[in-house]
């Protein structure tokens, strides 16, 4: 191979892994290599006006095409921005590729302006983090940062570039990655023994997360829960890993408090664990998760998953896809009749419930909304009825994320994303993201207006990329969230209920969205009343480019 800089190297690697895309933030330090991108028109840079909204829209593209994704970030002080989104990216698996540049290593000593630890600074926020040495070893080094991202479990990783580095030549040449296969399934023997573990209960659950969507083993979950008679609840779970009109789908277990999923897991007497871990809450219980004796097997090809905080009679390392679809079959031969005719009953009792609940959902409701209402059941309602059938959702609108999947259930796996590790922001730069990804696709960002302020500088990228999402600005004028948490907080304290804190309310001054929007280069409109929505969703989904909707969903505080 003919030795180049390594700046350029970087760039080719990049077009051998078939990179479409690079999100960032530019630099100084990192010009070198940005300036060669005028030399690969086919790897197009998505500019972001600062890098937790570059962070956000990688993890949005790469949850929506599950490949590793490129973002670009600068030094220390642009990685700082960034950690909190990345953290989002780590809590939800996203195979992010962040590379960020230095000024270069003769450096080392001087404690120049902007120097940083940059590996320390990633290292709780990614699957693996390093930094390139040597211009030898550019492209090795790229390469097993697309290995380790996009095998699971997938996750972001850091690569820095040192400038000095970048501008020495290397001989490497550029080939493609190499990615394990994973498709690991236990023998027979290991099989029949967990489902004689599990066979013989009667009041059984499955606790799921977004492993099963990333195995691609949605089928399989619910065949199995259907076999063995199981309400399956999510945990860790902000993809579709089983459609929310399934009749085994129960819903989720507790985001924030542990004593709320106990009273789900503890009523078990059988549990089966597959593709998260055991229990991702903010307050989680220390112990008393499961019931004294009930056994618990854990499918999973994150090793780190299994029995992490929780022992378990039995863990398999294995690819969820395919050993849960060996598991129903040796739960069919271990099961007995009794087991069987429970499993059977428990079936026509859900699937006749589920055809209940959807048919309400479904049916007209012929009410006159008053004039003055609040209008987010009209504006649902009226979406839904003209978004076509493969639109793609990122719901980052957390207190009215339940209406919204009421009106728009989660029920293809690939068209729904929900915001993960509860850092803010992710809704408006996740869609654009996905939009990325499925320009073909009607996307719809739902955010919060606390959210939408982390990262509404994405405006701009939308306008100036002509990213045609559609964002939805849920706006109740609070931090919503957090007077429902310290609510349930008082309760669990015995202490009596009182005003709220005044720094979780929004209303003072009232943001304007629309002109915000609007001076970003986005058209928007503000959604008040109920007679307003029809208007508005038509003229949302009429525009080629992107849309804003200021929603609101409450009045805020007297």
């Amino acid at each position: 191979m003919v030795s180049r800089p390594a700046r350029v190297a970087i760039l080719e690697q990049l077009r051998a892994d078939g990179v479409r895309y690079m999100f960032g933030n530019p630099g100084t330090v990192e010009q070198g290599f940005l300036d060669e991108l005028r030399n690969f028109p086919e790897l197009e840079y998505v500019l972001a006006l600062q890098e937790a909204t570059a962070v956000g829209m990688a993890d949005g593209y790469a949850r929506a095409t599950r490949t590793p994704t490129v973002c670009q970030l600068h030094t220390g002080v642009g990685l700082g921005n960034g950690i909190g989104m990345l953290y989002q990216a780590m809590r939800g698996h996203a195979p992010l590729v962040v590379l960020v540049g230095e000024a270069g290593l003769r450096y080392e000593a001087m404690e120049a302006q902007m120097a940083a630890d940059l590996v320390g600074m990633a290292e709780p926020v990614t699957k693996w983090a390093t930094r390139v040495v040597d211009p030898e070893s550019t492209l090795r080094v790229l390469r097993r940062a697309f290995k380790v991202a996009a095998t699971p479990p997938y996750g972001p990783v850091l690569v820095v570039l040192p400038a000095d580095v970048m501008d020495r030549d290397t001989s490497e040449t550029a080939v493609p990655t190499s990615y394990p296969v994973t498709d690991s399934v236990p023998d027979a023997e290991t099989l029949d023994r967990a489902a004689g573990l599990l066979a013989g209960a009667e009041r059984p659950i499955v606790i799921a997360g977004d492993g099963v969507h990333f195995a691609g083993a949605e089928k399989e979950l619910g065949d199995l829960a259907e076999t063995w008679g199981a309400d399956v609840w999510g945990a860790d779970w902000a993809e579709v890993n089983l459609p929310a009109e399934h009749p085994a789908y129960a819903g989720q277990l507790g985001h924030m408090f542990g004593e709320s999923s106990r009273r789900v897991t503890a009523a078990a007497d059988a549990v089966l664990v597959v593709g998260t871990y055991t229990l991702p809450e903010v307050y989680p219980l220390l112990d008393g998760v499961f019931a004294d004796g009930a056994p618990v097997v854990h499918i999973d090809l994150d090793t780190d998953a299994i029995a992490k905080n929780f022992p378990v009679d039995l863990g398999l390392v294995a690819d969820p896809r395919r050993t849960l679809a060996g598991l129903t079959r040796a739960l069919g031969t271990r099961m007995d009749d009794a087991s069987r005719a429970r499993a059977g009953e428990w079936l026509r009792r859900r699937t006749a419930e589920r055809e209940r609940q959807i048919a309400d959902a479904r049916r007209p409701d012929d009410g006159e909304l008053a004039p003055t209402a609040l209008p987010t059941t009209a504006f649902l309602r009226e979406l839904a009825r003209r978004l076509p059938e493969d639109t793609m959702v990122f719901d980052e609108a957390l207190t009215a994320s339940p209406d919204i999947s009421r009106h728009l259930p989660p029920n293809r796996p690939g068209h729904w994303f929900q915001t993960r590790g509860g850092s803010l922001g992710v809704g408006i730069p996740g869609a654009l993201g996905a939009r990325l990804a499925h320009p073909d696709r009607t996307v719809v960002g739902f955010t919060g207006d606390g959210g939408s302020m982390y990262t509404i500088q994405a405006l701009w990228t939308a306008a100036r990329h002509g990213i045609g999402a559609k964002f939805v600005i849920c706006n109740n004028s609070s931090y919503k969230l957090l007077e429902l948490n310290i609510e349930e907080y008082w309760r669990s304290q015995s202490i009596d209920a009182h005003e709220q804190p005044e720094i979780f309310d929004l209303s003072q001054p009232a943001i304007d969205f629309v002109g915000l929007a609007r001076s970003l280069g986005v058209p928007a409109v503000r959604v008040e009343k109920p007679d307003q929505v029809e208007a508005a969703v038509a003229e949302a989904l009429g525009t080629d480019g992107p849309f804003l909707i200021d929603l609101v969903t409450g009045r805020g505080r007297d």
